[in-house]
């Protein structure tokens, strides 16, 4: 635990290093700790550096559109060592700067204005009162529309930064960031509620926003995860149009049958060999029958093909595109595996399960 007083350490992670000192000063009195004769005491933190992780669908099955417009899913999340990394900093002012710094070829993206990061500060300072200047840089390596979380992780790692950066040790409880985290997006809650505890899979429901934490068996962490994007993006909210217009042109007694995967399961279906997973995602066979989409299918279809003959012992694809994964048992497979499909394909990663040093603060 950090303590006022400290003087500057660096804690070291797979993505970055967290700064801090922490010299006092008076804050305003925040919304929802109000109480006669009271008022926070608040210890700002200079700076944080903290990581973004990327995440994978291992399984991912979607229910019928709701009346709110968002849709039921049941999914099985796991954060990778591998993402963006967030650096938070106190300056001079009152004023939000927000800096991508891209480390992708591909880097064009939203102005920072609209940018889910500069969402999140505002949101903070909105449910706080935390006020004063902030820059925040995040160092991009997630693709974009790569079916990654790396817009809901940035997000996640800006809150969990400033409600450190606002006291040693969180302002706000985990369970108040992940329903601000919510208002954000539909995954943010698992970066802020799973990954935040060093954990690294979570069996997730509801719009996103009901999250179960999921102990991954011994030797899980050995598994190489080999991700591969075709250089496209993927358009969430077409993809989730493309499906509900399948969805009502398929008689529902044609639609793909669940194959048995519950929550209770999960953990029996880790422990065994990735090639008997059971997993899906309910995406692959819209795409196979949707022209707007045949195309990116086509791509998935070689890319998935070519990475279980390349030795992956399971292979699918990320949410709703436009990443695929093979999972390897054996490394050297997955090292061989790379070389290869990177020929082809532009953006190639291999990483592995986050472990709780690779995203912790404290």
């Amino acid at each position: 635990m950090l303590t006022a007083g400290s003087s500057f350490r660096n804690i070291k992670g797979e993505f970055g290093e967290l700064s801090t000192g922490f010299p006092g000063v008076l804050s305003p009195c925040l919304p929802g700790f109000e109480r006669p004769g009271f008022c926070a005491r608040i210890l700002s933190v200079p700076r944080i550096k903290t990581a973004a992780p990327a995440k994978l669908n291992l399984h991912l099955r979607v229910g019928d559109r709701r009346p709110d417009g968002f849709h039921d899913i049941e999914s099985l999340f796991l954060a990778l060592d591998f993402g963006d990394t967030v650096l938070v900093e106190t300056v001079a002012g009152d004023a939000t700067e927000v800096r991508m710094d891209w480390r992708l070829p591909e880097g064009a993206g939203l102005p920072p204005e609209k940018n889910i990061v500069t969402r999140a500060v505002s949101l903070f300072r909105g449910r706080t009162g935390y006020g004063g200047g902030l820059r925040v840089t995040v160092e991009k390596r997630i693709p974009l529309g790569g079916g990654l979380g790396g817009g809901s992780s940035d997000a996640a790692a800006t809150l969990l930064a400033l409600n450190r950066l606002a006291r040693p040790g969180g302002l706000l409880d985990p369970g108040i960031l992940a329903e601000m985290g919510a208002e954000l997006g539909s995954d943010v809650p698992f970066f802020v509620g799973v990954v935040a505890a060093g954990l690294a899979a979570a069996w997730v429901s509801g719009r996103g926003d009901l999250v179960s934490p999921v102990a991954l068996p011994g030797g899980f962490r050995d598994l190489s995860l080999l991700l591969v994007c075709p250089g496209f993006h993927s358009d969430t909210a077409a993809a989730f149009r493309a499906l509900d217009g399948h969805r009502l042109a398929t008689p529902p007694g044609a639609r793909t049958p669940g194959r048995g995967v519950s929550p209770d399961k999960i953990p029996g279906f880790l422990a065994g060999r990735p090639g008997d997973w059971p997993f899906s995602n309910d995406f692959l066979p819209v795409f196979a029958g949707r022209g707007e989409f045949y195309g990116d299918w086509l791509a998935y279809e070689r890319i998935i093909s070519c990475l279980k003959t390349l030795g992956a012992d399971f292979a699918g694809l990320s949410g709703s595109g436009s990443t695929c994964f093979g999972v390897f048992s054996r490394k050297n497979m997955a090292k061989s595996a790379k070389k290869l499909l990177s020929k082809r394909w532009p953006y190639i990663f291999e990483a592995f399960a986050c472990t709780g040093d690779d995203v912790v603060l404290e």
